[in-house]
């Protein structure tokens, strides 16, 4: 029997290594579109996703889910959400390619905080003073990150302030994804979500082709299959950590993309984070990290009391 300390560490290393491959995959994707063709975000998307499917193909077989496991009861749940979440790739795509690695991933930190918000007007969870006041906190420090963008003055560089705006645009439509995810999980398998949206996605991003793909170089082109491949292992990575672990564990190890994010961007793109990207990302990490406390004391309150209201015996 494995003890729970050890699964704990296994999600949390899992969690780690699905950070890792998405931060690379962003760095790969800023690179395609920062090439000499320019790679548009709807190719981008396309790639992204047609070279994950074969890597979830693999991981179901290994599973010996390959017949049940993309199973669907929600046809039409799985086309809304692949439509959201492929907005969401799209202006992320599109939002790495105008904003610093560091400043597009301190943005997106905005979806989990934005979760909160959706949940309570779609889905009619209680949302108290609490949350609401962690929410409005992190929010701020999204305020912080993208005030250099959107400055009024005509200072601003209007590229860059497209870019925060798309990913800022990108953080909303991920938290709404995640509100579908939400409503699916209760009568889907996290296997058919996962192939479904890849899927979706695949077909929403070719039909970009008429707005302007180009051919890539050689170079250009093994980086976009990586970044498909990347993304398919990511997801497994990210979906086998929360089997090993609650999500109170690992959730907070999501911030760490901050610190590979600064890496990458310094070492192969020359890019050096402004203290107020720093400060405005250390709040919503903090505000980040509260909600996912709170949320885990909520959880632990809730088993107490069903345990206190269930017949002994």
């Amino acid at each position: 029997m494995i003890s729970p300390a050890f699964s704990s560490l296994h999600g949390i290393l899992l969690k780690c290594a699905s950070v890792t491959v998405f931060t690379i995959m962003a760095g790969l994707i800023k690179a395609t579109a920062a090439a000499g063709e320019g790679v548009p975000p709807g190719q981008q998307v396309f790639f992204r996703s047609i070279f994950a499917v074969p890597v979830i193909f693999l991981w179901l077989a290994m599973r010996r889910e390959l017949r049940g496991g993309i199973h669907t009861v929600r046809p039409m749940g799985h086309f809304y959400r692949g439509i959201v979440g492929t907005a969401s790739m799209g202006f992320g795509f599109w939002a790495l390619s105008l904003l610093t690695l560091p400043e597009a991933t301190a943005i997106g930190y905005a979806a989990p905080l934005l979760v909160v918000v959706f949940a309570g007007m779609f889905l009619g969870e209680d949302v108290r003073a609490f949350r609401l006041g962690t929410v409005a906190l992190g929010l701020i420090g999204v305020l912080i990150v993208l005030s250099p963008q959107l400055r009024l003055g005509g200072a601003a560089d209007p590229l860059r302030m497209l870019g925060a705006v798309a990913a800022l645009m990108a953080a909303v439509c991920t938290a709404l994804a995640m509100i579908f995810v939400r409503k699916l999980v209760q009568v889907e398998r996290t296997s058919a979500i996962v192939f479904w949206f890849s899927i979706t996605s695949t077909v929403l991003g070719l039909l970009t082709l008429p707005f302007g793909w180009v051919v890539p170089s050689p170079v250009t082109a093994l980086m976009l299959v990586l970044i498909g491949l990347l993304g398919g292992v990511g997801q497994i990575l990210m979906t086998s950590a929360y089997r090993y672990a609650d999500a109170s564990v690992v959730a907070p190890f999501d911030y760490v993309s901050m610190l590979l994010a600064i890496g990458i961007g310094w070492w192969f793109f020359a890019e050096v984070p402004t203290p107020t990207v720093l400060v405005g990302a250390a709040i919503v990490i903090f505000a980040g990290i509260l909600i996912i406390w709170r949320e885990h004391k909520l959880g632990l309150e809730r088993a107490r009391q069903r345990k206190a209201v269930t017949p002994q015996g």
